[in-house]
């Protein structure tokens, strides 16, 4: 079996330990490292390897999850480095990032009041181009800058915009449901 439980995600695929990776590659590494340990191709060997199997497809799974998704990859490349978002007991945002947290969630109980489908569509495109501009400036904060108290609060504020695109998300399935 080739996948190793001390190494990191990144190396675990071939990938630069960066926030800015290349989708394809990354699928690519996944099929590949799954493939080499799944769990069917060791059917018959003995209790013990097909163990090592589970556990190490499970590793390649957890891995190629957390390193698809901006959030989860930010955090982790955080995490690596010591950094803890402190996602759970670190509320405190910018001022101006609160308030534009009231205004799209105040647009969106508006939306989901008047049972209007395309305002919360619209508003889960808005959302969607900030969360990109956001991970642009994420991937600035990670790759170039090394700025990572900056990048911790960066993952805060995207945590947020994520839960916000869930709740509209949610809001339109229970008015199309």
């Amino acid at each position: 079996m080739t996948t190793e439980f001390s190494r990191d995600f990144f190396q675990l695929f071939g990938l630069s330990r960066r926030f800015a990776l290349d989708s394809q590659q990354l699928e690519q590494s996944w099929r590949a490292a799954a493939a080499a340990v799944h769990p069917d191709r060791y059917a018959s060997s003995p209790d013990a390897e097909k163990r090592m199997a589970l556990m190490q497809a499970t590793q390649v799974n957890e891995a190629y999850q957390t390193l698809k998704s901006p959030l989860r990859r930010a955090r982790y490349l955080l995490s690596l480095q010591g950094v803890d978002t402190q996602e759970e007991t670190n509320t405190s945002m910018p001022l101006d990032f609160l308030m534009a947290q009231m205004e799209w969630r105040e647009s969106i109980e508006e939306a989901r009041d008047s049972s209007d489908v395309d305002a919360l569509e619209a508003l889960s495109s808005r959302l969607r181009s900030d969360k990109r501009a956001l991970e642009a400036e994420l991937g600035e904060a990670l790759d170039r800058a090394a700025d990572l108290d900056a990048a911790a609060v960066m993952v805060r504020k995207l945590r947020f915009l994520e839960k916000l695109d869930q709740e509209i998300g949610d809001a339109i399935e229970t008015l199309l449901g």
